[in-house]
């Protein structure tokens, strides 16, 4: 076992622990392209936590490089091969129903509150002191180690793309985004849009026209609201208002109702999750989607409403859709209808993501839905795959992290397997390592997403163990 008491070398650096933690959670870097510049192409705030944490690096000696205000790199050490720890610094929106700012972090009952202090700020920041302990205690090492910080995670990982046309890529690595002990193997990614084809509609057909339906943000998160706009004939409109009130009664879930120069909005709030498991939230879209089916609508709407009834509520593993698949590896296939939008005068779409296993045929799959599809006057466009990862068991690099796993928690280091993807995938030989401990509540992308302060001390002497036995 280590001679080295790595937790109480992390507790004696807590307090700047903290500081340096809660200044880059108070920098709200959400992707912004709309504001987009040259040397911000991901937007303000993520160019500002890019800068945060390479100017932390610099401050304390490590060799940095921002690799065109997309990705960067702190340095440490020298060797023919390198130990990668692979980061990121973007944030999902913060959505609503906060208790406190959610660029506050603030403290309280042990947590540190804000977007991002599981996902993956906290983890960063535990990495980043976990290499600065080791440099500090002037350690022997062989290899170099080199943290690598995304900018563009949370969305199309343009940020490690460019990177590694830049970089060479570690030998080995892990990334801090997931659960501990070890996460030795990743679904794949399949993101869509699933886009409504049907444009013969009689302008005048049905009671109720839908002039505008939206819900969600991202194709990675469970919607947490949603809004129809609608177009009542007279006379209608008091029945369908007192049907829905009867419905989010018998649903028991909060929405709310208001009239609009003469149009009549309906509003449903949900419940937001990660989008690689929908069953922890409920999909506000598909929730309002299973209410406007039931009027008597006009002939677009109707179409694109049947639709995402027929194959989207109540089913989240692809089964109505034929495509659902289990392996022993990795579990079940899952969907997420994370954005679901729908405008009177060009149709609606349904954007999604597919978590799929490590032995599903993902090409094959796409076939299945392009050919359903088809049949209902829908079309399957920006189609984008990110393909399993998988790291033997018997490897070097799991054995390694094995051993240091149990060494500071006493625990068996179990094996594990995620439908989300995290950056280890980026890596030949990655695999992903912690932050959440076993029994507790994975909040990623939810409101008042938090982290225990002791765990995030935990991980830190975890990660500075791992991080110098696996370059030493």
């Amino acid at each position: 076992m280590s001679s080295i008491d790595w937790l109480n070398e992390v507790h004696n650096r807590k307090d700047s622990f903290i500081k340096d933690l809660q200044g880059l959670l108070q920098i709200k870097s959400v992707l912004d392209e709309e504001n987009a510049t040259e040397d911000a192409p991901f937007g303000k705030g993520v160019k500002e936590a890019l800068t945060y944490m390479l100017s932390l690096g610099e401050k304390d000696g490590f060799v940095s490089k921002n690799v065109k205000n997309v990705a960067g790199h702190l340095l440490y050490g020298e060797g023919a091969e390198s130990v990668g720890v692979l980061c990121h610094v973007d944030v999902v929106p913060e959505g609503d129903g906060w208790t406190s700012d959610p660029y506050k972090a603030e403290i309280r009952d042990g947590k540190i509150f804000a977007r991002g202090a599981l996902d993956d700020k906290g983890p960063t920041m535990a990495a980043y002191y976990a290499m600065k302990i080791v440099k500090e205690l002037h350690l022997p090492l062989t290899k170099e180690i080199r943290m690598i910080i995304g900018t563009d995670e949370e969305s199309d990982w343009r940020c490690v793309d460019t990177y590694f046309q830049e970089e060479s890529m570690p030998t080995i690595g892990f990334a801090p985004d997931a659960d501990f002990p070890i996460i030795y193997a990743e679904k794949g990614i399949s993101d869509f849009d699933i886009v409504q084809k049907y444009t013969e509609a009689s302008s005048d057909s049905g009671e109720v026209k839908i002039l505008r339906f939206s819900s969600g943000r991202r194709y990675n998160m469970v919607p947490d609201f949603a809004q129809a706009v609608l177009e009542v004939k007279e006379g209608a409109q008091t029945e369908v208002i007192q049907r829905y009130q009867n419905y989010l009664k018998l649903e028991n879930i909060p929405g709310r109702y208001l009239v609009d120069n003469g149009d009549l909005v309906l509003e449903l709030e949900g419940v937001s999750a990660h989008g690689l498991e929908p069953n922890n939230g409920i999909n506000a879209g598909l929730k309002l989607a299973n209410f406007l089916v039931e009027l008597e609508l006009d002939e677009k709407a109707d179409h694109y409403f049947q639709f995402v009834k027929n194959f989207f509520v109540n089913d989240s593993r692809g089964k109505k859709l034929g495509i659902d698949y289990e392996d022993e590896i990795t579990g079940e296939l899952t969907l997420n209808a994370g954005i679901l939008d729908y405008q009177a005068d060009h149709g609606g779409k349904i954007g999604q993501t597919v978590r799929y296993p490590v032995t599903n045929d993902m090409d094959q799959t796409k076939e299945k839905l392009i050919k359903l599809l088809a049949e209902y006057n829908f079309s399957l466009e920006n189609f984008s795959d990110s393909k399993p990862h998988y790291v033997e068991k018997d490897s070097e690099l799991i054995q390694t992290l094995s051993k240091v796993y149990e060494e500071q928690t006493g625990e068996k280091a179990k094996l594990l397997s995620i439908g989300g993807g995290t950056y280890a995938r980026s890596l030949e030989k990655g695999v992903a390592f912690g932050p959440l401990f076993p029994g507790r509540e994975d909040i990623a992308h939810k409101k008042d997403e938090y982290m225990y302060i002791e765990d995030l001390l935990k991980a830190t002497a975890i990660y500075a163990q791992a991080i110098y036995e696996l370059a030493k």
